[in-house]
């Protein structure tokens, strides 16, 4: 399955705070919080959300096509997402910019505060998915990037009769009622989690069951409580993998997702695919950063053999 990922391409600058962010909110002070963390620790990774996603999905052995912007600080980070089989041909860079940024501050109770500097992500809106050179995708990911662009991707993903998943997560409260609606209508899937969830309702009025006419599925992931998807009337709800440390929860949503494709790409069922992603969102959760990770296909198997039963489906990935 020719797999094209839209999103953010970014470097996360990930930092620890050894205490709880809850100790220092004033609730009846939030007109005029103020707040300044000395954190123990900080690393420079390279992130963002679509390249996060291809990375677990290359761990996999699939080789999706990277469709953003980056800057003129990108090109130790393409060769490494090349040299996993990655495929960064639909990469544009724009000169005089950086790479966008993305700074994380995870106390002990992994909570977060973030800030997204937007950088080169900004020219994402002038990409086309019409200019796509070669055959045209099977599935394309709309996740976060800059909001003009992900709406430009589902315009033309309509135009094109391409299938998408619909994945605005972070960039919600940017897109306006309408653009959300629009997203959702008509796409093959809708990703987000529990309170990205309550976030679209709320904004457009749309239950779940209004949604869960307008897509083929949708998956809401849980976090500790797992994931559920939904197929119109059907629920099927699908447990964690506990991880056997918690390091970080940066990019975890990332790695499920990639998981998820991965099984998709191969035409799995929809529980086995979302089992995938809770094996390879455990592995995410032990490590720092988002791709922090790593595993053979074989590891990944027995991994969810010790929770799930695949009915010989991941034999492939045994096949040397």
């Amino acid at each position: 399955m020719e797999i094209v990922l839209t999103g953010s391409i970014a470097f996360d600058y990930l930092m620890k705070f050894p205490g709880y962010f809850k100790d220092h909110i004033l609730p009846d002070q939030l007109n005029c919080l103020s707040l300044s963390f000395l954190v123990e620790s900080m690393v420079r990774e390279p992130g963002g959300i679509a390249p996060n996603i291809a990375y677990t999905m290359a761990l996999l052995g699939q080789r999706p096509r990277l469709f953003a912007t980056a800057g003129e600080d990108f090109a130790d980070y393409r060769q490494e997402m090349e040299s996993m089989g990655v495929d960064t041909s639909g990469i544009q860079l724009i000169k005089g910019e950086f790479t966008a940024s993305f700074f994380a501050n995870t106390d002990r109770a992994n909570a977060q505060i973030a800030s997204f500097y937007p950088g080169a992500m900004a020219a994402a809106a002038d990409l086309s998915l019409l200019d796509l050179p070669g055959k045209k995708p099977d599935l394309v990911l709309i996740s976060p990037n800059d909001p003009r662009a992900m709406v430009r991707y589902v315009s033309e993903c309509k135009k094109m009769n391409i299938p998408y998943i619909y994945d605005p997560s972070q960039q919600i409260p940017r897109l306006t009622d309408d653009d959300i609606k629009e997203g959702i209508n008509g796409a093959l899937a809708l990703f987000v989690n529990e309170y990205e969830s309550l976030m679209i309702q709320n904004r457009t009025g749309l239950t779940m069951t209004d949604i869960n006419q307008q897509t083929t599925f949708t998956i809401v992931t849980l976090g500790e409580e797992g994931s559920i998807i939904y197929q119109q009337e059907q629920e099927t709800k699908v447990p964690v993998v506990a991880p056997q440390v918690m390091a970080d929860p940066t990019g975890v949503g990332d790695a499920f997702r990639g998981g998820f494709l991965s099984g998709y790409a191969n035409g799995w069922d929809l529980e086995t695919c979302a089992q995938i992603g809770s094996v390879t969102a455990a592995y995410c959760l032990e490590q720092d950063g988002p791709r922090g990770h790593t595993f053979t296909p074989a590891e990944m198997v027995a991994r969810y053999r010790n929770h799930f039963d695949d009915h010989g489906l991941l034999n492939m990935y045994l096949k040397t």
